[in-house]
């Protein structure tokens, strides 16, 4: 066996991890591959705001989010909700990229007001939609739990996302690393998964994780049905109740960003 120096050497050898938690065993999984090259480093990139020195995570650990379980708790909920919704005659259903064809986005241009990839919104960039949201009041309460963030053009935002058949989100990153995203598969077919960074996960119905959109992420549904997450934004725990107020002050200054 190839003990040389500089050889990394593959799977736990029980005295290195021995002791270690499950989140430290992944971290060093995750070191070991990139050492040997199966995986490579991932950053933050947003397109438009980066806050500094901020925990750069793909998926992060669900203890730092105490309110997931009552999210979870509360699937059936909203997906009764999102039914209601989905049967109303006024309902907004709209493409889930929208924007104008000079803007620089080329990451967007495959769904640029594709209706492949649409939203029912309930939160908006800061504007509640009243034609969705008021069929969703037990799911808007949830929400007032949670630490979204209030941004003059930019959020709170909260909405379904439905994925057609057979239908890929290319890889892409969002505008601005001091909020996450939280996922609460709703409908989900057997398949569709979801990658940020080096990892990918299956979606499972009423499983949420919280993730670093503006690391590099895609997402794929292979299915022939229909696939339905929940997403809302919540800020980055690492960020100060004054780092969160400069922030909003900042971004709403510049007349806020769309929560691409």
């Amino acid at each position: 066996m190839d003990r040389r120096p500089g050889t990394p050497h593959e799977g736990g050898d029980g005295g290195v991890e021995q002791g270690a938690d499950d989140q430290e065993r992944a971290r060093i999984e995750r070191f070991r591959n990139n050492v040997l090259g199966r995986t490579k480093p991932f950053y933050s990139t947003p397109t438009h705001f980066f806050f500094p020195e901020l925990a750069q995570r793909e998926f992060h650990p669900r203890l730092l989010f105490p309110w997931i379980d009552e999210l979870e708790a509360a699937t059936e909920t909203i997906a009764s909700e999102l039914q209601a919704v989905m049967a109303a005659e006024r309902a907004e259903l709209v493409p889930y990229i929208q924007y104008d064809d000079h803007l620089p986005l080329a990451q967007w241009r495959p769904l640029n007001r594709n209706p492949d990839w649409t939203a029912i919104h309930l939160w908006r960039n800061g504007e509640l939609i009243d034609a969705n949201a008021r069929h969703c009041p037990r799911t808007l309460e949830l929400l007032e739990k949670f630490p979204q963030p209030t941004i003059g053009g930019s959020g709170p935002n909260a909405m379904f996302s439905l994925l057609a058949p057979n239908t890929a989100i290319p890889p892409h990153v969002g505008v601005n690393n001091a909020r996450l995203v939280c996922h609460l598969p709703l409908v989900v077919p057997e398949g569709c998964w979801f990658r940020v960074g080096a990892e990918t996960r299956y979606w499972n119905r009423g499983e949420a994780f919280v993730f670093d959109d503006t690391i590099e992420h895609e997402a794929l549904n292979p299915s022939n049905e229909l696939r339905v997450v929940f997403i809302f934004d919540v800020w980055h725990p690492d960020l100060s109740e004054a780092e969160r107020n400069a922030v909003a002050a900042l971004i709403g200054s510049e007349g806020g960003v769309g929560a691409l």
